[in-house]
C-alpha cells in the first residue's frame, strides 16, 4: 500500500488529506450493511492475509466444587478466521480545459463521486459474502426453487430463534458516523438486511413498528424503516435478489422472467456475526490526483487531469450460527 508524500500524486499531502477526508465523508451515508460486520483497521506491512479472531466461549461449571480440590484452571483461547485483502479502485479524467473553464468545482465533485463509489463497491462486496452464509430458512419448501412465497413472522421467528439456540447476541454497536475509525453503543436487537422490494412484506409483519414510533431510541441509519418483535430491519437495493430462482410465481410474488419467482435473501445477523476491513481511517482511501498541465508520457502537453481512488479490502463471515439467510419472494403490489 503506498504511504508518504508520494501517494496523493502531484498535490500536496495536505490538500491529498483533505481530499481523503471528502471522499469518506461521502462514503459513510452509502454504508448500511458494512457498518455492523466486526471492524478491522487494514494492516501495513502484514501481507495480503488479513486476520480476524474471537474468543472461544468456555464450558458451564456445572461440577461441584470437592471440598478443598480446587478446579482445572481454564485458558484463553481464540478462533481464527483469514481473509485474503484484495484491492480495489477506478478513476475517472478529465482535461485542462475543463478545469480552466468549468463554472463547477470540478475536483471536490469527483473526489466526492469517487468515495461514494468506494463504498458502494464494498458495500456489494460485504453483501455478497454474508448472503453466501450455509445457514438458510426458506418461506417455503426446502430449496431455493421451491421459494414463491412472502416474508411472514413465522418465517422471521424461525430465524432468530436459531440464532438464540446458537447463542447469538444481540447487536450492540456499530460504525460510527465519524470519518474515524470507531464504533457507536445501540440498543440491543437482531438485524436484518433486505431488498427495498420486500418493504411491503416487511411492514405488514404483525405488530411491526415504524421508526417514527422508535420514541427515544435513534434510527441505526436512514435506511432503516423500522422493527418488528427483536428484529430492525434496514433496506437497500444492494441487496439483490436472484432473479427467476424460484418456484412459479402464481402472479402473486414477483418474476423477472413471468413464470418463476424471484428469490430475495433476508439476512438476519446476531453481534459479531461478520467482519470487515474498516472504510475509515487513515489509508482506508486513497486519494491520488494528477492536475493538468505538467507534460507526462502519452500526454505531452499535459492536457489530461485524474482522479482516482484505491482501497484494499476484505470481509466474510466469522460464524455461520450467528447469520440466517431468509430466502422469500416479493410481493407484488
Amino acid at each position: 500500500m503506498a504511504t508518504g508524500d508520494t501517494k496523493y500524486g502531484d498535490i500536496s499531502p495536505r490538500v491529498g488529506v483533505a481530499l481523503d477526508t471528502v471522499a469518506l465523508k461521502h462514503a459513510g451515508p452509502v454504508l448500511c450493511v458494512a457498518k455492523f460486520g466486526q471492524q478491522r483497521p487494514i494492516p501495513k506491512n502484514k501481507g495480503q492475509t488479513l486476520k480476524m479472531r474471537r474468543a472461544k466461549p468456555w464450558p458451564l461449571a456445572l461440577t461441584p466444587l470437592a471440598e478443598g480440590v480446587k478446579p482445572s484452571p481454564l485458558k484463553l483461547e481464540y478462533e481464527d478466521v483469514n481473509f485474503t485483502l484484495q484491492q480495489f479502485g477506478s478513476y475517472a479524467r478529465f482535461t485542462d480545459v475543463v478545469e480552466d473553464t468549468h463554472e463547477d468545482p470540478v475536483l471536490q465533485d469527483l473526489t466526492m463521486l469517487s468515495g461514494e463509489q468506494a463504498a458502494e463497491t464494498v458495500e456489494k462486496i460485504v453483501i455478497g459474502a454474508i448472503t453466501g452464509g450455509t445457514n438458510v430458512m426458506f418461506a417455503n419448501g426446502a430449496i431455493r426453487t421451491a421459494v414463491n412465497t412472502k416474508l411472514t413472522i413465522n418465517v422471521q421467528r424461525r430465524c432468530t430463534r436459531a440464532l438464540k439456540l446458537a447463542k447469538g447476541k444481540k447487536v450492540t454497536k456499530m460504525l460510527s458516523a465519524s470519518v474515524r475509525i470507531g464504533t457507536k453503543p445501540i440498543e440491543r436487537s437482531y438485524i436484518s438486511f433486505a431488498h427495498t422490494d420486500v418493504e411491503a412484506d416487511v411492514r405488514a409483519l404483525p405488530n411491526f413498528k415504524t421508526t417514527a414510533e422508535y420514541g427515544t431510541m435513534q434510527t441505526l441509519c436512514d435506511e432503516e424503516i423500522g422493527s418488528c418483535e427483536d428484529v430492525r430491519y434496514i433496506l437497500t437495493q444492494n441487496m439483490t435478489a436472484w432473479a427467476n430462482a424460484g418456484g412459479a410465481h402464481g402472479g402473486v410474488v414477483m418474476s423477472t422472467g413471468g413464470t418463476l419467482a424471484d428469490v430475495y435473501p433476508i439476512v438476519y445477523i446476531a453481534d459479531d456475526a461478520f467482519g470487515v476491513t474498516s472504510l475509515k481511517g487513515q489509508e482506508a482511501i486513497n486519494m491520488m490526483v494528477l492536475k493538468p498541465g505538467a507534460p507526462r508520457s502519452g500526454d505531452e502537453l499535459g492536457q489530461w487531469g485524474s482522479v482516482g481512488w484505491k482501497t484494499w479490502h476484505a470481509s466474510g463471515i466469522l460464524n455461520n450460527t450467528w447469520l440466517v439467510r431468509a430466502e422469500v419472494g416479493a410481493s407484488v403490489l
